[in-house]
């Protein structure tokens, strides 16, 4: 990042704090300058880390193009700072047509930036797609309350799937579809620069499409749940999407995915109580 341009862009962030100290809340911003703003910064290209080691099961790398982005830690406002220009470049992406013509937003993603902790899932369903919010829908209220029970809140972790945009079905007049390979390729930089600004100490994987996404198509969630695998350095636990449990409500299955969870909470070295190493034990 240039001096010049550091310098614009923390003098841009001190004014929009004082405006916000005085209590002023919204400010207009021409169409113009947001598409200056949405174009990329040209910067040097570290190469991403492409080696994906894990115990068990042999999981091969998902092929996918470099987000141009410092792997230095970044401080609150330079972290504030990238996520808004990923957003608006997310905002406004066209590079797959079909779902471009047909969503109704670009679910980026939600949550706390600043967190130790991040859910990734496969892609929009229609709530989400209706609220530009990634898991609103009964899967997500789920999710919601297992995150609850885990001591977090919605707020206090950060949210994002593999793709941004709901997939197409055309010929359906409802339902959804499993994004496809090349449009997980596609999206899949968005995330993983998500992933390179928060620095999350943990990541939990939801359901098959989303390992599939991260690490490729040689193992599926069934080997890979409950053992813990490696993203660029990052401990990623792999469990069964929500969705799945709505489905197949049995206490055992509910148990497996608590498990991976005490599992989380244990890695990030979170207090558990007996209460909470007990859920799922027994019916009732």
């Amino acid at each position: 990042m240039s001096s010049d341009y550091e310098a614009l862009l923390n003098a841009t962030i001190e004014q929009l704090q004082s405006l916000k100290r005085t209590g002023v809340q919204f400010i207009r911003i021409e169409a113009d300058t947001l598409q200056t703003l949405a174009k990329p910064i040209p910067r040097k290209v570290t190469p991403m880390v492409t080696a994906r080691e894990h115990q068990g099961e042999v999981v091969a790398a998902a092929p996918v193009a470099a987000f141009e982005m410092s792997r230095e830690p970044l401080s609150a406002e330079e972290k504030e700072a990238a996520m808004t220009e990923l957003r608006c470049r997310a905002m406004q992406c066209q590079k797959c047509p079909s779902l471009a013509s047909t969503r109704k937003n670009v679910v980026f993603g939600t949550g706390n930036i600043h967190t130790e902790l991040m859910f990734v899932g496969e892609a929009p369903g229609a709530d989400e797609d209706a609220a530009g919010e990634p898991f609103v829908g009964k899967a997500g209220q789920l999710l919601t309350k297992i995150i609850q029970v885990m001591g977090y809140n919605r707020e206090k972790v950060y949210i994002a799937n593999i793709l941004k945009c709901r997939p197409d079905t055309p010929g359906q007049l409802s339902g959804n579809r499993k994004p496809t390979a090349d449009e997980m390729k596609t999206c899949l930089p968005y995330l993983l620069a998500q992933i390179q600004i928060i620095k999350p100490k943990a990541i939990v994987a939801l359901g098959g499409t989303a390992v599939e996404g991260l690490f490729g198509k040689t193992a599926g969630i069934m080997k890979l749940r409950g053992n813990w695998q490696s993203f660029q350095n990052i401990p990623v636990m792999p469990t069964y999407h929500p969705a799945y449990l709505l489905r197949n409500q049995s206490i055992s299955e509910k148990r497996k995915v608590w498990e991976d969870m005490l599992q989380v909470l244990e890695k990030l070295n979170q207090p558990i109580s007996d209460k909470q190493r007990n859920y799922f034990l027994k019916a009732g």
